[in-house]
């Protein structure tokens, strides 16, 4: 834990209660143009104001000290007690335009707010909170557009006694960022709908679920495809129906191929009952025109899908033995078959491969750099990322940013989520149902999961030059209603998932759709 160890510091009388830090003066006597001591090597260790910064509020939590991220030392907000802080810069004489702060961070988390904010710029204020990471450093960004000539960069704490952070390494520079995609899968909404399930506005309107999540800021919508499913769900036809509503909302739309007649993932790929047999030369085939067909069918009715992920969770491969990552050869020409097919419906839609464990630097590179060495063709990098399963959210940075700078592709979260609470609606334990699943400083509360969701979209936003595409929530819509379980050949089994949907268990549209306002 990396908590500053400063206990013997002598600290100021805590301010007010309530207090608002935002009474910052106009101007400072350092401003400049650029940013000052950046990575606070200025002073060494012990700065109660680190050159080119200013104070606010209780300022001896603000200090520098060594273990820098960089270099030999950082910022730190500590205190003993409880505490408001911000350490500010203004920065006068830019020129107008997109800006962007960059910075890197940890939190042992559990403050009342712990952010990065830029202000007095001449819009409104920026914000962006500091996830939380009592281990490896986070790279976040916050975007802003100066108007006036100018701009206050502020780290603030408002904390609980013994609540820290350290900031290091903060650049201000011209540019801009944000995210393409603010999306959710939304596959299981026709059989929700056809066995009763209702969504409500956050007052309890009822209302179409896929305007619902429009109207949210949802922009891109992600459907699963089964080839010949036991329910009749997921397939080509209800596929092509729910894509008319989602265009109609002006949103776009990924489709995913499964290649399976239920659910594919890393432990299982399962070949369709219609394909059982084939060889490898008609399991290529195979892939190609049932991949063409579902498009070319989207494409004729005016709702041509806008990315294509060629497989779900292939990290062992797909069409299993055959595809199998044992054969690399074989799945190769399972994946390029399915590539081709894309683009011969339509040459913009973008071809990504998907894996799951986004927190798994070494089997992602293992994966890719095989697929490449076979000349498996590809645009877009997809990633689950679990945060309870697949390691802490440094692990998926590093792993993430090192996808698009290894291979110089596009990347994007193909499903995260989190749960708002834990117990269940529908009798059928949860899949996260304790807290002991759950990721430090994350509570299964509406809170939790919207700071879960806005910390994974701010991870992917801060991707190397502009290579993060964005974040699909996994699954939006599917909430507990009997009938619309886990397996589609058992119409009796239940849903362990709703727990983690974005429709309450009032059917009520919960708080987290507010990261779909994401920059």
């Amino acid at each position: 834990m990396f908590h500053p160890g400063r206990t013997l510091r002598a600290l100021l009388p805590p301010l007010a209660a309530g207090l608002a830090l935002t009474a910052l003066p106009a101007q400072h006597a350092t401003a400049a143009s650029t940013l000052t001591n950046g990575g606070f090597e200025a002073d060494g260790s012990g700065a109660a104001t680190p050159n080119g910064w200013s104070e606010y509020g209780d300022t001896g939590a603000s200090y520098t000290e060594s273990g820098g991220r960089s270099g030999s030392h950082r910022l730190s907000h500590w205190s003993s007690s409880a505490y408001e802080v911000e350490t500010y810069q203004h920065l006068s004489g830019l020129a107008n335009g997109a800006y962007k702060l960059t910075a890197w961070v940890r939190s042992g988390g559990g403050q009342n707010a712990a952010y990065l904010a830029l202000k007095n710029c001449g819009g409104a204020e920026r914000r962006t909170d500091l996830p939380v990471s009592d281990t490896g450093w986070i790279r976040i960004v916050v975007p802003v557009e100066v108007t006036n000539n100018q701009c206050t960069v502020g780290v603030t704490s408002d904390a609980n006694a013994g609540n820290w952070i350290n900031v290091d390494d903060l650049t201000f520079t011209p540019g801009t960022s944000g995210l393409a995609v603010k999306g959710a899968d939304i596959s299981s909404l026709p059989k929700s709908e056809a066995v009763g399930g209702v969504y409500r506005t956050a007052s309890g309107g009822t209302g179409d679920a896929v305007a619902l999540l429009r109207s949210a800021g949802m922009n891109y919508a992600r459907l699963k495809v089964w080839v010949n499913p036991a329910d009749g769900y997921h397939d080509k036809a209800h596929v092509l129906a729910l894509a008319k509503r989602i265009k109609a909302q002006g949103m776009k739309l990924l489709v995913d191929f499964h290649y399976s007649d239920a659910w594919a993932d890393p432990g299982k790929q399962n070949k369709p009952a219609a394909w059982a047999g084939h060889s490898y030369g008609q399991l290529k085939k195979d892939v190609h025109d049932h991949t063409y067909d579902v498009l070319s069918a989207l494409k004729a009715q005016g709702t041509t899908a806008d990315m294509v992920q060629v497989g779900n969770e292939i990290n062992g491969g797909m069409l299993w033995s055959e595809g199998s990552t044992d054969n690399w050869t074989q799945l190769a020409g399972l994946l390029n078959s399915g590539y081709e097919a894309v683009k011969a419906v339509d040459r913009s839609t973008v071809a990504a491969l998907h894996l799951a464990e986004g927190g798994d630097l070494e089997g992602t590179r293992w994966w890719f750099d095989n697929a490449v060495s076979h000349g498996v063709k590809f645009d877009a990098i997809g990633l689950s990322y679990y945060g309870y399963w697949h390691g802490t959210l440094h692990a998926f940075q590093t792993t993430l940013d090192d996808a698009a700078t290894r291979y110089g592709k596009p990347v994007f979260v193909a499903e995260t989520a989190y749960p708002f609470r834990l117990d269940s609606e529908d009798g059928l334990e949860n899949i996260i149902d304790t807290t002991a699943e759950l990721v430090p400083g994350y509570p299964a509360t509406t809170t939790g999961q919207t700071r879960w969701m806005n910390d994974v979209a701010g991870i992917v936003e801060a991707v190397p030059n502009s290579r993060g595409l964005g974040v699909f929530y996994w699954e939006a819509t599917w909430t507990a209603r009997g009938g619309n379980g886990w397996d589609p050949a058992d119409p009796s089994s239940g849903n362990g998932w709703e727990n983690q949907a974005l429709f309450g268990y009032d059917d009520r549209a919960l708080p987290a759709m507010a990261w779909f306002r994401h920059r």
